[in-house]
Protein backbone atom coordinates (compact mmCIF):
# COMPACT_ATOMS: atom_id res chain seq x y z
CA UNK A 1 0.00 0.00 0.00
CA UNK A 2 1.23 3.06 -0.79
CA UNK A 3 0.67 6.70 0.55
CA UNK A 4 1.57 10.33 1.99
CA UNK A 5 1.87 11.03 5.28
CA UNK A 6 3.06 14.63 6.47
CA UNK A 7 5.93 15.38 3.96
CA UNK A 8 6.86 11.50 3.69
CA UNK A 9 5.85 8.83 1.04
CA UNK A 10 4.65 5.99 2.61
CA UNK A 11 5.00 1.99 1.13
CA UNK A 12 3.79 -0.53 3.78
CA UNK A 13 3.76 -4.27 2.41
CA UNK A 14 1.81 -6.73 5.22
CA UNK A 15 3.76 -9.85 6.02
CA UNK A 16 1.32 -12.69 6.11
CA UNK A 17 2.21 -16.91 7.11
CA UNK A 18 0.18 -19.76 7.39
CA UNK A 19 -2.48 -17.53 5.65
CA UNK A 20 -2.15 -14.81 8.42
CA UNK A 21 -0.61 -11.39 8.35
CA UNK A 22 1.86 -11.46 11.13
CA UNK A 23 3.69 -7.84 10.57
CA UNK A 24 4.08 -5.78 8.27
CA UNK A 25 6.90 -3.66 6.71
CA UNK A 26 6.80 -0.05 6.59
CA UNK A 27 9.01 2.55 4.48
CA UNK A 28 9.21 6.31 4.14
CA UNK A 29 11.29 8.73 2.34
CA UNK A 30 10.35 12.55 2.22
CA UNK A 31 8.91 13.51 -0.99
CA UNK A 32 11.31 16.68 -1.54
CA UNK A 33 14.50 13.80 -1.75
CA UNK A 34 12.64 11.78 -3.93
CA UNK A 35 11.74 14.64 -6.44
CA UNK A 36 14.88 15.69 -6.18
CA UNK A 37 16.56 12.60 -7.07
CA UNK A 38 14.32 12.57 -10.12
CA UNK A 39 15.24 15.49 -11.32
CA UNK A 40 18.77 15.05 -11.02
CA UNK A 41 18.43 11.75 -13.07
CA UNK A 42 16.41 13.50 -15.61
CA UNK A 43 19.07 16.17 -15.41
CA UNK A 44 21.79 13.40 -16.47
CA UNK A 45 19.50 12.01 -18.92
CA UNK A 46 19.34 14.99 -20.92
CA UNK A 47 23.04 16.15 -20.63
CA UNK A 48 23.56 13.07 -22.03
CA UNK A 49 21.08 13.92 -24.81
CA UNK A 50 22.55 16.87 -25.37
CA UNK A 51 26.69 16.01 -25.36
CA UNK A 52 25.32 13.00 -27.98
CA UNK A 53 23.45 15.51 -30.26
CA UNK A 54 26.42 17.87 -30.24
CA UNK A 55 29.13 14.85 -30.57
CA UNK A 56 26.73 14.09 -33.91
CA UNK A 57 26.72 17.94 -35.09
CA UNK A 58 30.39 17.95 -35.15
CA UNK A 59 30.86 14.99 -36.61
CA UNK A 60 28.24 15.19 -39.88
CA UNK A 61 29.79 18.90 -40.27
CA UNK A 62 33.39 17.52 -40.35
CA UNK A 63 32.35 15.05 -42.96
CA UNK A 64 30.17 17.46 -44.79
CA UNK A 65 33.43 19.47 -45.11
CA UNK A 66 35.17 16.61 -46.03
CA UNK A 67 32.79 15.81 -48.77
CA UNK A 68 32.06 18.98 -49.98
CA UNK A 69 35.73 20.29 -49.78
CA UNK A 70 36.63 18.27 -53.42
CA UNK A 71 33.61 18.90 -55.09
CA UNK A 72 33.79 22.63 -54.61
CA UNK A 73 37.27 22.07 -56.16
CA UNK A 74 35.88 20.90 -58.82
CA UNK A 75 32.82 22.92 -59.11
CA UNK A 76 35.86 25.84 -59.18
CA UNK A 77 37.52 23.96 -61.74
CA UNK A 78 34.25 23.82 -63.84
CA UNK A 79 33.67 27.54 -63.75
CA UNK A 80 36.98 28.61 -64.96
CA UNK A 81 36.92 26.07 -67.71
CA UNK A 82 34.16 27.66 -68.74
CA UNK A 83 35.68 31.47 -68.08
CA UNK A 84 38.37 29.85 -71.14
CA UNK A 85 41.23 28.16 -68.57
CA UNK A 86 41.84 24.78 -70.77
CA UNK A 87 44.58 24.70 -68.42
CA UNK A 88 43.03 23.90 -65.11
CA UNK A 89 42.51 20.20 -63.53
CA UNK A 90 40.71 18.73 -60.89
CA UNK A 91 42.93 17.93 -58.23
CA UNK A 92 42.77 14.46 -56.01
CA UNK A 93 41.10 13.82 -53.12
CA UNK A 94 40.95 11.26 -50.30
CA UNK A 95 37.47 10.08 -51.35
CA UNK A 96 37.60 7.48 -54.16
CA UNK A 97 34.36 7.98 -56.06
CA UNK A 98 35.03 11.83 -56.37
CA UNK A 99 38.40 11.24 -57.22
CA UNK A 100 36.91 8.97 -60.07
CA UNK A 101 34.48 12.30 -61.31
CA UNK A 102 37.50 14.39 -60.96
CA UNK A 103 39.75 11.68 -62.99
CA UNK A 104 36.71 11.47 -65.46
CA UNK A 105 36.89 15.59 -66.08
CA UNK A 106 40.30 15.87 -66.36
CA UNK A 107 40.22 13.26 -68.82
CA UNK A 108 37.62 15.00 -70.84
CA UNK A 109 39.35 18.27 -70.26
CA UNK A 110 42.53 17.17 -71.95
CA UNK A 111 40.71 15.00 -74.70
CA UNK A 112 38.93 18.29 -75.58
CA UNK A 113 42.32 20.51 -75.13
CA UNK A 114 43.49 18.34 -77.90
CA UNK A 115 40.62 18.21 -80.16
CA UNK A 116 40.24 22.19 -79.94
CA UNK A 117 44.49 22.14 -80.49
CA UNK A 118 44.28 20.15 -83.93
CA UNK A 119 41.30 22.24 -85.05
CA UNK A 120 42.97 25.62 -84.70
CA UNK A 121 46.36 23.82 -86.19
CA UNK A 122 43.90 23.07 -89.15
CA UNK A 123 42.48 26.42 -89.57
CA UNK A 124 45.65 27.93 -89.61
CA UNK A 125 47.68 25.41 -91.66
CA UNK A 126 44.70 25.73 -94.44
CA UNK A 127 44.54 29.43 -93.90
CA UNK A 128 48.24 29.75 -94.24
CA UNK A 129 48.46 27.36 -97.29
CA UNK A 130 45.36 29.40 -99.56
CA UNK A 131 46.38 32.72 -98.64
CA UNK A 132 49.62 32.13 -100.21
CA UNK A 133 48.44 31.06 -103.57
CA UNK A 134 45.92 33.47 -103.28
CA UNK A 135 48.71 37.05 -102.75
CA UNK A 136 50.08 35.00 -105.68
CA UNK A 137 47.06 35.10 -107.54
CA UNK A 138 46.10 38.54 -106.80
CA UNK A 139 49.71 39.93 -107.80
CA UNK A 140 49.77 38.16 -111.13
CA UNK A 141 46.31 39.66 -111.82
CA UNK A 142 47.60 43.16 -110.52
CA UNK A 143 50.74 42.84 -112.89
CA UNK A 144 48.12 42.23 -115.80
CA UNK A 145 46.03 44.71 -115.26
CA UNK A 146 48.75 46.79 -115.17
CA UNK A 147 50.06 45.78 -119.01
CA UNK A 148 46.15 45.38 -120.22
CA UNK A 149 44.96 48.14 -122.20
CA UNK A 150 42.42 46.28 -123.67
CA UNK A 151 38.87 46.91 -122.46
CA UNK A 152 36.87 43.61 -122.25
CA UNK A 153 40.39 41.86 -120.87
CA UNK A 154 40.68 44.36 -118.45
CA UNK A 155 36.87 44.28 -117.05
CA UNK A 156 37.80 40.47 -116.58
CA UNK A 157 41.37 41.05 -114.81
CA UNK A 158 39.28 43.05 -112.59
CA UNK A 159 36.53 41.18 -111.47
CA UNK A 160 38.54 38.53 -110.84
CA UNK A 161 40.79 40.64 -108.57
CA UNK A 162 37.95 41.62 -107.20
CA UNK A 163 37.09 38.08 -106.57
CA UNK A 164 40.16 37.04 -104.94
CA UNK A 165 40.17 39.82 -102.53
CA UNK A 166 36.54 39.03 -101.78
CA UNK A 167 37.85 35.65 -101.22
CA UNK A 168 41.24 36.20 -99.29
CA UNK A 169 38.86 38.80 -96.62
CA UNK A 170 36.82 34.84 -96.34
CA UNK A 171 39.92 33.53 -95.06
CA UNK A 172 40.69 35.82 -92.78
CA UNK A 173 37.13 36.12 -91.30
CA UNK A 174 36.99 32.54 -90.84
CA UNK A 175 40.83 32.44 -89.16
CA UNK A 176 39.95 34.91 -86.74
CA UNK A 177 36.50 33.66 -85.51
CA UNK A 178 38.05 30.25 -85.23
CA UNK A 179 40.87 31.60 -83.40
CA UNK A 180 38.97 33.48 -80.70
CA UNK A 181 35.25 32.74 -81.40
CA UNK A 182 34.43 36.65 -81.97
CA UNK A 183 37.51 39.76 -81.13
CA UNK A 184 35.80 42.65 -78.94
CA UNK A 185 33.46 45.04 -81.13
CA UNK A 186 36.58 47.53 -80.98
CA UNK A 187 39.06 45.18 -82.61
CA UNK A 188 36.74 45.22 -85.69
CA UNK A 189 36.90 48.05 -88.10
CA UNK A 190 33.35 49.50 -88.27
CA UNK A 191 31.47 50.73 -91.63
CA UNK A 192 28.79 52.89 -92.10
CA UNK A 193 25.47 51.00 -92.86
CA UNK A 194 24.92 52.45 -96.66
CA UNK A 195 28.32 51.53 -97.72
CA UNK A 196 28.09 47.80 -96.31
CA UNK A 197 24.47 47.74 -98.71
CA UNK A 198 26.18 49.31 -101.42
CA UNK A 199 28.53 47.05 -101.44
CA UNK A 200 26.64 44.10 -100.93
CA UNK A 201 24.48 45.44 -104.43
CA UNK A 202 27.18 46.02 -106.35
CA UNK A 203 28.62 42.57 -105.47
CA UNK A 204 25.50 40.90 -106.01
CA UNK A 205 23.41 42.73 -108.74
CA UNK A 206 25.40 41.01 -111.95
CA UNK A 207 25.42 37.50 -110.45
CA UNK A 208 21.93 38.13 -109.89
CA UNK A 209 20.91 39.50 -113.31
CA UNK A 210 22.73 37.09 -115.11
CA UNK A 211 19.73 34.18 -113.77
CA UNK A 212 17.06 36.50 -114.86
CA UNK A 213 16.49 37.69 -111.14
CA UNK A 214 16.53 41.17 -109.53
CA UNK A 215 18.17 42.48 -106.66
CA UNK A 216 16.13 45.12 -104.97
CA UNK A 217 18.30 47.06 -102.38
CA UNK A 218 16.33 49.34 -99.36
CA UNK A 219 18.23 52.11 -98.38
CA UNK A 220 15.93 54.57 -97.10
CA UNK A 221 15.98 53.16 -93.54
CA UNK A 222 19.69 53.28 -93.88
CA UNK A 223 21.13 55.30 -90.98
CA UNK A 224 24.31 57.16 -92.37
CA UNK A 225 25.57 57.69 -89.13
CA UNK A 226 25.37 54.34 -87.58
CA UNK A 227 28.25 52.03 -87.54
CA UNK A 228 28.70 47.95 -87.96
CA UNK A 229 31.66 45.61 -88.18
CA UNK A 230 32.01 46.24 -91.80
CA UNK A 231 33.94 42.79 -92.96
CA UNK A 232 31.91 39.88 -90.84
CA UNK A 233 28.38 41.81 -91.63
CA UNK A 234 29.46 41.92 -95.35
CA UNK A 235 30.37 38.30 -95.04
CA UNK A 236 26.55 37.24 -93.08
CA UNK A 237 24.95 39.37 -95.83
CA UNK A 238 26.68 37.80 -98.70
CA UNK A 239 26.12 34.17 -97.37
CA UNK A 240 22.26 34.89 -97.02
CA UNK A 241 22.47 36.39 -100.58
CA UNK A 242 24.05 33.25 -102.42
CA UNK A 243 21.79 31.46 -100.50
CA UNK A 244 18.69 33.46 -102.29
CA UNK A 245 20.74 32.68 -105.33
CA UNK A 246 20.98 29.56 -105.23
CA UNK A 247 18.02 28.39 -103.55
CA UNK A 248 15.72 31.13 -103.82
CA UNK A 249 13.36 32.22 -106.55
CA UNK A 250 12.16 35.72 -107.79
CA UNK A 251 12.76 39.05 -106.53
CA UNK A 252 15.24 39.46 -104.01
CA UNK A 253 15.39 41.99 -101.46
CA UNK A 254 18.06 43.78 -99.05
CA UNK A 255 16.80 46.07 -96.46
CA UNK A 256 17.51 47.46 -93.07
CA UNK A 257 15.69 48.81 -90.14
CA UNK A 258 17.00 50.58 -87.48
CA UNK A 259 16.24 49.10 -83.99
CA UNK A 260 17.63 52.09 -81.64
CA UNK A 261 20.49 49.92 -80.48
CA UNK A 262 20.67 47.76 -83.10
CA UNK A 263 19.97 47.30 -86.82
CA UNK A 264 17.66 44.12 -88.74
CA UNK A 265 19.35 43.81 -91.58
CA UNK A 266 16.59 41.75 -93.68
CA UNK A 267 17.06 39.47 -96.65
CA UNK A 268 14.44 37.71 -98.50
CA UNK A 269 13.12 36.18 -101.84
CA UNK A 270 9.39 34.96 -102.86
CA UNK A 271 10.26 31.49 -102.39
CA UNK A 272 9.72 29.21 -99.57
CA UNK A 273 11.22 27.39 -96.52
CA UNK A 274 10.17 24.02 -96.07
CA UNK A 275 12.60 22.79 -93.54
CA UNK A 276 12.54 23.53 -89.46
CA UNK A 277 14.15 26.96 -88.97
CA UNK A 278 16.02 25.40 -85.90
CA UNK A 279 17.61 22.73 -88.78
CA UNK A 280 18.49 25.54 -91.02
CA UNK A 281 21.08 26.57 -89.12
CA UNK A 282 22.78 22.99 -88.71
CA UNK A 283 26.15 22.81 -89.53
CA UNK A 284 26.21 19.65 -92.18
CA UNK A 285 22.47 20.30 -93.23
CA UNK A 286 21.26 21.19 -96.69
CA UNK A 287 17.70 21.49 -97.39
CA UNK A 288 17.81 20.39 -100.97
CA UNK A 289 20.03 17.34 -100.06
CA UNK A 290 23.13 18.90 -101.43
CA UNK A 291 26.02 20.74 -100.35
CA UNK A 292 27.90 21.10 -97.78
CA UNK A 293 25.20 22.83 -95.27
CA UNK A 294 27.97 25.32 -93.71
CA UNK A 295 27.14 28.45 -95.44
CA UNK A 296 24.24 29.30 -92.89
CA UNK A 297 26.20 27.72 -89.60
CA UNK A 298 28.70 30.04 -90.17
CA UNK A 299 27.01 32.75 -91.31
CA UNK A 300 25.21 32.47 -87.35
CA UNK A 301 28.80 31.76 -85.82
CA UNK A 302 29.59 35.12 -87.53
CA UNK A 303 26.62 37.23 -85.94
CA UNK A 304 26.62 35.37 -82.51
CA UNK A 305 30.43 36.60 -82.81
CA UNK A 306 29.29 39.89 -82.86
CA UNK A 307 27.37 39.68 -80.24
CA UNK A 308 24.43 39.41 -83.06
CA UNK A 309 21.87 37.13 -84.08
CA UNK A 310 20.63 35.42 -87.27
CA UNK A 311 17.24 33.83 -87.40
CA UNK A 312 14.71 33.02 -90.24
CA UNK A 313 11.54 35.44 -89.68
CA UNK A 314 9.52 34.52 -91.84
CA UNK A 315 8.80 31.12 -94.07
CA UNK A 316 6.82 32.68 -97.09
CA UNK A 317 8.48 34.81 -98.30
CA UNK A 318 11.40 33.33 -97.02
CA UNK A 319 13.33 36.35 -95.10
CA UNK A 320 16.41 35.88 -92.85
CA UNK A 321 16.67 38.41 -90.01
CA UNK A 322 20.69 39.74 -88.47
CA UNK A 323 20.34 41.54 -85.85
CA UNK A 324 23.36 43.55 -85.33
CA UNK A 325 24.74 45.60 -82.06
CA UNK A 326 25.37 49.62 -83.56
CA UNK A 327 27.11 52.49 -82.49
CA UNK A 328 27.27 56.14 -83.67
CA UNK A 329 30.17 57.27 -85.80
CA UNK A 330 32.16 59.00 -83.84
CA UNK A 331 33.85 61.89 -84.25
CA UNK A 332 37.29 61.33 -86.15
CA UNK A 333 36.52 57.36 -87.96
CA UNK A 334 38.34 55.76 -90.66
CA UNK A 335 37.21 54.78 -92.65
CA UNK A 336 15.38 31.52 -101.00
CA UNK A 337 16.47 29.69 -98.66
CA UNK A 338 14.84 26.79 -98.95
CA UNK A 339 18.33 25.29 -97.89
CA UNK A 340 22.00 26.16 -97.14
CA UNK A 341 24.34 25.96 -99.98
Amino acid sequence: MRGRSGGDLVVTVPVSHAEQVIGVVRASSPSAAVRDRVLAMWAVLAGACVLALTVAVLIARRQARRLAAPLEDLSRHSRAVTAGDLGARAAPSSIAEIDQVAHAHNEMLQSLTELLRHERDFTANASHQLRTPLTGLQLTLEAGLEQSAEGRLRDVLEAALATTRRLHTTVEEVLRLSRSHGLPRSAVPDTPVPRVLHEAEERWHGPLARDGRRLECDLRDAPGDVHVPGTPVAEILGILLDNASVHGRGTVRLGVRDLDNALAFDVSDEGTVHDEAARLFDRGHSGNGTGTGIGLALARDLAVSLGGRLSLSSSHPATFTLLVPARQAETTHNGGTEGDG
